[in-house]
């Protein structure tokens, strides 16, 4: 007999593969353009504006329906119910009606036998333009005043009567790009008609039940009358978690006028055309410290490029304010936050939601003061790291977070002394290439500030054979996911991790669920997946207990087998008793995230359950030649709390620190003067590659440390935490420069640092000489 393995560690905790990866590597993964089309089915293209803001009265469709293959040509006029795709505020049009605010924006929908035809056809738009003036930068909006929505501010303590009694002042400004999300799998939605107006909704989502109930509003139906399924993404990035109603929405419209199977796939260039981006803001500072360093007041001023519609605009910049202290104690401070509307696609949820923007923020004011008082930045960083017990400018206390232990083990543990002597040395004698070195710390929020979102639902089902099937309201995106849910019931049950399936995710399973998004996969529907697994554990347990005559108390599940005092038997054969004794072999679960208390508009409360902490060591060199960057070598120690799975994790650091390295360093996004992106496609837009990973790196967990929140086995979200790592390399390019300059000159140096970036920061300061 085998001896019980313990409640936690042997399958939690434990590195499993990805659960698909096996179908990723031999391309046998099934996407929703893998989808296998009826005979009949049709394909759908966006025809779009070239404007970036005009009217129009009339669309001509003769040169759209001439096109051979084309089946028809939809407008706003053939949506039946609520022209709109926006999820919070109804400003989304899903078709332009009379006015166009975006070049890129949809105006009309081509349905035909072939993908290639609808594009074909789609690029024959024609209408009467008006062409009207367009703003397309925040300078231009804030010239204008043209607000999208009312700025918003959040204040601490007397910054003003702090800043005045500083010792010492700063001020200055800042400016960060946006970013394309770059998803592998573009936008793509296959909807098919079913009975009594019924509609099923194949997307690429990380939301189905917004999608559901977005597709019922415009055809004028019930939520139930909708279903929508997500097998799996190729990437989404947040660039699915609203935008993605847009592409199910015209594809349903199109399958229920046609009553046929309609798919809808963005090329790339018309889905990076169409869909919103990463905001990039404009940051103005005032900044006071003491002698010493010490922030003692902060007036901070964030402007952002929104778009045209509100989309989740407003919670982006509310994330960015709630993030403006990253990993330091501010006791006076006031941030306002601009929310700009401009002729340019609207914006949307990015991995980080915001908060890479308000953390990049105090990073660059806190280099900026170190660069002007001649001190090392990372000893400024560390003498305003957050003491234990301190709280955030919006009340909350930092107690659930490593900060000082994370930091000062990657300084001692990376070598930064002795680095940062080997860079000055090298500098002192290298003319023409420069090195530079940053150490940077994340503290990032976990939760939705939405607070009704943080809740999930599962439904799981034990077969007679002993196999299980979990569904739950998480969409899989190439993260692990489902992995993790799976080894969650597995865990559970005490039963291998090769009997747990997991379904994709289905409205008309698991109801009402939240986006995919705010790091909070595995927090909410691991935790719902767990209390369906228990409540079908006790039930077995209570049936084993009856039969065997001994304490519900003693059965145990482990090493796929059921314990039950002297008697052992295969997990399956119990079920396969439970069965006939007519016991419920499927259950429910539920979970809310407890202890939230915040409203929006108040900044003030506990928006997150808890934050979830990392550090990164940077050492980069420049050609101060060409402005040419390449990272040396990078050392992470990130804190996952108790790990559901070190391999995934470790997988999502790596991911999302380059993915943050590319943001600030060479993703670049380009407009002409008349408001097209010029930077839509993969020639003209730059991510990282293979190339860009440092010959050294070092990429760690923090050991031994369990989350004090009681989360799901005590483990921490790995989603976006990891993105703001790529800080260390932009300020690490920023020292860098700093080489190139006077000592306690300032160095002028935004975001992304491309090639032609950093030449022109060296030019500035050497200038300085």
């Amino acid at each position: 007999m085998n001896a019980p393995l313990s409640r936690h560690g042997s399958i939690v905790g434990q590195s499993h593969r990805h659960d698909s990866a096996h179908l990723h590597v031999t391309g046998q993964a099934h996407y929703t353009a893998d989808i296998p089309l009826p005979a009949g089915a049709l394909h759908a293209a966006i025809a779009y504006s070239p404007h970036a803001h005009a009217t129009f009265s009339r669309i001509d469709r003769a040169a759209m329906q001439a096109e051979p293959g084309v089946i028809g040509v939809l407008t706003a006029q053939d949506i039946p119910g609520h022209n709109n795709y926006g999820g919070i505020r109804p400003d989304d049009p899903l078709l332009a009606e009379t006015r166009v605010e975006y070049a890129g924006q949809p105006v009309c929908l081509v349905v035909a036998a072939s993908h290639t035809t609808a594009r074909q056809a789609a690029r024959k738009l024609s209408a009467n333009w008006q062409p009207l003036p367009a703003i397309l930068d925040i300078d231009a909006a804030l010239a204008a005043n043209h607000f999208l929505l009312p700025s918003e501010t959040l204040v601490r303590g007397e910054p003003d009567a702090a800043m005045a009694a500083a010792p010492r002042q700063f001020s200055g400004q800042f400016a960060m790009g946006g970013q394309e999300h770059f998803y592998l799998e573009s936008q793509v939605a296959v909807a098919t008609p079913g009975e009594d107006n019924g509609v099923l909704v194949h997307s690429s989502t990380q939301h189905p039940s917004e999608v559901q109930h977005i597709v019922a509003e415009a055809l004028g139906l019930r939520a139930s009358q909708v279903t929508v399924q997500c097998r799996r993404m190729g990437g989404a990035f947040g660039g699915k978690e609203s935008q993605a109603a847009l592409v199910a929405t015209l594809a349903a419209l199109g399958a229920r006028h046609f009553e046929r199977t309609v798919c809808l796939r963005l090329d790339r260039d018309d889905d990076m055309l169409i869909t919103g981006k990463r905001h990039d803001f404009q940051v103005r500072y005032r900044a006071g410290t003491d002698e010493a360093g010490h922030v003692l007041a902060l007036d901070v001023k964030l402007a952002s490029r929104c778009g045209y519609s509100a989309d989740l605009s407003g919670p982006v910049n509310d994330r960015a304010m709630l993030h403006i202290d990253n990993a330091y104690w501010l006791p006076a401070v006031r941030v306002t936050s601009h929310r700009l509307k401009t002729h340019t696609a609207s914006n949307t949820a990015f991995r980080g939601f915001g908060g890479p923007q308000g953390m990049l923020a105090i990073e660059a004011i806190l280099d900026d003061i170190a660069r002007q008082t001649g001190v090392d930045p990372w000893s400024l960083r560390r003498k305003n790291l957050y003491q234990p017990h301190q709280t955030t400018p919006y009340g909350m206390s930092v107690e659930s977070a490593p900060l000082a232990t994370l930091v000062d083990s990657l300084a001692q543990e990376g070598r930064y002394a002795e680095k940062r002597a080997a860079v000055d040395a090298f500098n002192a004698a290298s003319p023409t290439v420069k090195r530079g070195l940053a150490l940077t710390p994340v503290k990032f929020g976990i939760s939705f500030t939405a607070t009704h979102y943080n809740q999930a639902g599962a439904l799981l089902h034990i077969y007679t054979d002993g196999s299980v099937l979990i569904h739950h309201g998480g969409t899989e995106m190439g993260q692990g996911l489902f992995t993790k849910i799976a080894q969650i019931v597995a865990e559970e049950l005490g039963i291998r991790l090769e009997r747990v399936s997991v379904s994709a995710t289905d409205t008309a399973k698991v109801p009402n669920t939240s986006a995919t998004a705010a790091s909070s996969g595995s927090d909410l529907n691991g935790q719902a997946a767990a209390a369906a697994a228990q409540c079908l554990r006790s039930r077995l347990a209570a049936f084993a207990a009856a039969r065997f005559g001994i304490r519900e108390e003693d059965v145990l599940f482990a090493n796929d087998q059921v314990f039950a005092g002297p008697n052992v038997l295969g997990f399956d054969a119990l079920v396969k008793a439970a069965y006939l004794a007519r016991v419920q072999l499927s259950a429910t679960g539920y979970y809310a995230t407890p202890g939230l208390a915040y409203e929006k508009g108040s900044f003030q409360g506990r928006p997150f359950y808890y934050f979830a902490c990392a550090a990164a060591l940077a050492e980069v060199a420049i050609d101060t030649l060409t402005g040419e960057m390449r990272t040396l070598s990078l050392d992470v120690l990130h804190d996952a709390g108790r790990s559901l799975n070190p391999a995934l994790d470790i997988g999502q650091v790596e991911g999302g620190l380059m993915q943050g390295l590319g943001w600030l360093t060479m993703e670049q996004l380009v407009w002409t003067a008349d408001g097209k992106l010029a930077t839509h496609a993969p020639s003209t837009y730059k991510i990282p590659t293979a190339r860009n990973w440092p010959a050294s790196s070092r990429i760690r967990l923090l050991a031994h440390a369990p989350n004090p929140a009681d989360t799901i086995h005590r483990s921490k979200a790995v989603g976006e935490p990891p993105f703001m790592l790529g800080m260390a390399v932009f300020f690490a390019v920023r020292d860098a420069v700093a080489a190139c300059a006077p000592a306690k000159a300032p160095v002028a140096l935004n975001a992304p640092a491309t090639a032609e970036a950093i030449l022109h920061a060296v030019q500035a300061a050497r200038a300085q000489r």
